[in-house]
Parts: C-alpha cells; sequence; structure tokens
C-alpha cells in the first residue's frame, strides 16, 4: 500500500493526489485551511482525519520557559493508500509517524491511523504534567510575593488550557466518530483500541478541570492577598493619622489668632504646649495599645 507523505498542503502533488484518488475537495480546502480544528470526516471510500499534535518551543517573553504549540497533520486514509500531510518541524508528528512506520503494518491503514491518533493523544500526557508543574511554582509565588507579573501569568496559563482543552474536545468527538461511524475506515479490531484512545482523552480533559479549578484558586489567594495587604496599610494610615491628631488639634488651636488662651502671656506657655502634645500623644498610644491597634 502507498504512503504519500507531503510537507506542505500546497503542494502541487497534493492536487494530483485528489484527482487519482478522487479525494473531496472540501476536505482538500481544510487540508489547506491553517485554522481548522480537529475533526475527522468520512468520504465514500476513505476516511479524513485532522489532528493536532503538541510540541514545545522556547519562550521568547520568558528565557528558560517553555510554551506549548499546536502543529497540523491532515491524513486520507483510504483501503489502499495513505496520505499524510505533516508539518516537518513538528517534533510530535515525528514521533507519530515513526511508530506507525515501526509497529503498523502497510495492508492495514486502520492500524496506521490508529497508531497516529493514538501517539499523539499520549503525547497530551507530558503536557499536561508541564502544565503541574507551573501551576505548582505559581502557587507558591502567589503565597511567598504576589505581583502584577503573577497575575498575567495566571491568565496567560488560563488562556493556555482553554486552548488545549479545546484541542481535545475536538478530539474526543473525532474519537467518537471514528467508534460510531459505519462508515469510518477503522475495522472492528481496532475499535478496541481507538476507545481505549477516548479513555485517555476522558482523562486529560479531566486533568484540566482540575487544573483551571487550581488555577481559580490561586486567582482567589492573589486577590486575597492584594486584598489584605491593602486593608493593612489603611490600617497603618489611619493609625498614623490617629495618632497624629492630638497636635494637630493642639497646633491648631494655639496657631489661631485668639485672645485668651491658658498661658498665652506666660513666658513657660511653649514648654506646657509642648508637654500637653506630648502627653496626649503618649495617652493616645496607651488607649491603642491596649485595644490591640498597635
Amino acid at each position: 500500500m502507498p504512503w504519500y507523505q507531503l510537507d506542505s498542503p500546497h503542494d502541487p502533488k497534493l492536487d494530483e493526489l485528489a484527482r487519482q484518488y478522487n479525494l473531496h475537495p472540501l476536505h482538500i480546502e481544510d487540508a489547506r485551511s491553517e485554522d481548522e480544528s480537529v475533526k475527522v470526516d468520512s468520504g465514500l471510500h476513505y476516511t479524513f482525519a485532522v489532528l493536532k499534535p503538541i510540541y514545545f518551543q522556547p519562550d521568547p517573553a520568558a528565557p528558560g520557559e517553555q510554551m506549548p504549540m499546536f502543529s497540523t497533520i491532515d491524513i486520507f486514509a483510504g483501503k489502499d493508500f495513505l496520505i499524510t500531510v505533516v508539518d516537518p518541524v513538528c517534533s510530535s508528528t515525528t514521533e507519530a509517524l515513526e511508530r506507525a512506520r515501526r509497529d503498523g503494518h502497510d495492508d492495514q491503514p486502520s492500524r496506521l491511523l490508529y497508531l497516529i491518533l493514538d501517539t499523539i493523544v499520549d503525547l497530551y500526557f507530558p503536557a499536561i504534567d508541564h502544565f503541574d508543574d507551573r501551576i505548582d511554582a505559581l502557587e507558591d509565588a502567589v503565597f511567598n510575593s504576589p505581583s502584577p507579573e503573577i497575575l498575567s501569568l495566571i491568565f496567560a496559563l488560563k488562556r493556555e488550557l482553554i486552548e488545549l482543552r479545546r484541542v481535545l474536545v475536538n478530539t474526543r468527538d473525532a474519537c467518537l466518530h471514528l467508534q460510531r461511524d459505519p462508515n469510518t475506515l477503522i475495522d472492528p479490531e481496532h475499535q478496541l483500541y481507538i476507545r481505549d484512545t477516548y479513555d485517555h482523552v476522558t482523562r486529560l480533559l479531566d486533568s484540566i478541570e482540575t487544573q483551571r479549578d487550581l488555577l481559580n484558586n490561586s486567582l482567589d489567594i492573589y486577590l486575597s492577598s492584594v486584598a489584605n495587604r491593602t486593608n493593612d496599610v489603611m490600617k497603618v494610615l489611619t493609625v498614623l493619622g490617629t495618632i497624629a491628631l492630638p497636635a494637630l488639634a493642639i497646633s491648631g488651636i494655639y496657631g489661631m489668632n485668639l485672645k485668651g488662651l491658658p498661658f498665652e502671656d506666660s513666658p513657660h506657655g511653649a514648654r506646657f504646649v509642648g508637654f500637653l502634645t506630648v502627653a496626649s500623644t503618649g495617652l493616645l498610644l496607651y488607649v491603642l495599645r491596649r485595644m490591640k491597634w498597635l
């Protein structure tokens, strides 16, 4: 059975293969679409699948960190042919195709399709572990030093998990299509394997929901920490303003241009006002200490 591997959906060879194997024009259009989601569609003589392998590359915004990226692999699997349109720089795609060539059989396109799908799904588990590590580090940072940068990281992780969940939900639907569609290429022998892959996708989705809950908890902790810190600052400012109140009141009274104030004409008037200010401030500090405000 011939296996054609193309490195670009715009390769003219794809048009030749479309005429040779009577591939539907809409499937060719989907293969050449840059934002096509995961899907499986059964034609008259073949099964068309769009899969999204995940891989990691260095994050330019955070040196030393890895960011998840999605590639695309388009598969036209017929009973007597297999066409794959892949991204040659994606390591996950390369691993999936190598496993299919190693463990598959040229006369069983259904097995080749299963092996590619199963390898792509299995490679999502290290991605989930990667998100677990990042969330653990983020939780420690939220407790130790909450900052606006931490908030940005929380929202960035939430966006990445939303994208990952969207891909996995579509992959789950694709697995269901391969199980239930009577026109699909998957034979009864490999239905059980597809069901096992579906179970893996379900476990991955459960893990993502748990991670989203952890991120929401981290966001709540961050907001609580910021609110508590604001309350502490306001408490300190309130106490300082209260402590300064006696001095402000006394200096304001004796600063007015009025007659008849006590010790106004006394040579010891300044000492009296200073003593009164210090005594009233000390008394206020004692009261605040007794009330455990300090």
